[in-house]
């Protein structure tokens, strides 16, 4: 059924000398199911690219890391954070952890990790999906490696909800380990992967150069 607003009636001209009598339909949102089913969508395909309405948040000092970066990182803290938001809503918080001395500039041969909590629904498959496509953005590797990559993100990372954390953790020589809300799920020792999942964020070749510049913040 349409519905309008203060309808005319048929034929009816107004002072201006424009006819109003053709009714307009009036705009409708579409139900909350659909709206969060289409966030979901087109967060999953176009994360992190969305990052360009990335916020920054100050790093401060009184931070205190996660407790599956401590035991291996001690001296970690907190370099820089920012959050990536969809048409203002929240799709999830970054933040970058590593050692004094951090240089992102040489990211794939530093300690670090860096966590994303989220705000909302996501599908694990479409996040790993992703992450292959913006690899690509950071330099090219085969449909051999491609695959098998993607089978690792896909035990890496799990559907997330509201307040999930993935983080992923850079031993600074190409060993990668990946933990959901602290329970390790994935790991891997390859120089490649770790430079171009990382550089996804850190590379300044990101297609997210706001939130790029929001993590290492402190470092620059």
């Amino acid at each position: 059924m349409q519905t309008f607003a203060n309808p005319p009636s048929p034929g009816v001209t107004s002072h201006a000398g424009i006819r109003t009598g053709t009714p307009r339909q009036a705009f409708r949102r579409p139900p909350a199911p659909a709206r969060r089913a289409l966030l979901a969508a087109l967060s999953a395909l176009y994360l992190p690219a969305l990052a360009m309405n990335a916020t920054a948040a100050p790093a401060t000092t009184t931070d205190a890391a996660p407790a599956e970066i401590r035991a291996d990182l001690p001296e970690a803290r907190l370099v820089g954070s920012g959050t990536l938001r969809f048409f203002g809503l929240t799709v999830y918080d970054a933040r970058l952890w590593a050692p004094p001395g951090f240089d992102p500039l040489r990211y794939d041969r530093e300690p670090f990790a860096l966590e994303l909590a989220y705000a909302r629904r996501l599908e694990g498959g479409a996040i790993a999906e992703r992450s292959v496509a913006e690899m690509r953005r950071i330099g090219p590797f085969d449909e051999e490696r491609a695959r098998r990559w993607l089978a690792l993100m896909r035990d890496a990372f799990p559907d997330v909800t509201a307040n999930d954390r993935l983080l992923g953790l850079h031993d600074g020589r190409g060993g990668v380990r990946f933990f959901h809300n602290g329970r390790p799920t994935a790991s891997l020792d390859d120089a490649d992967y770790a430079r171009l999942f990382f550089g996804i964020w850190l590379a300044p070749a990101t297609s997210a150069p706001t939130l790029r510049a929001a993590l290492i913040g402190a470092a620059r």
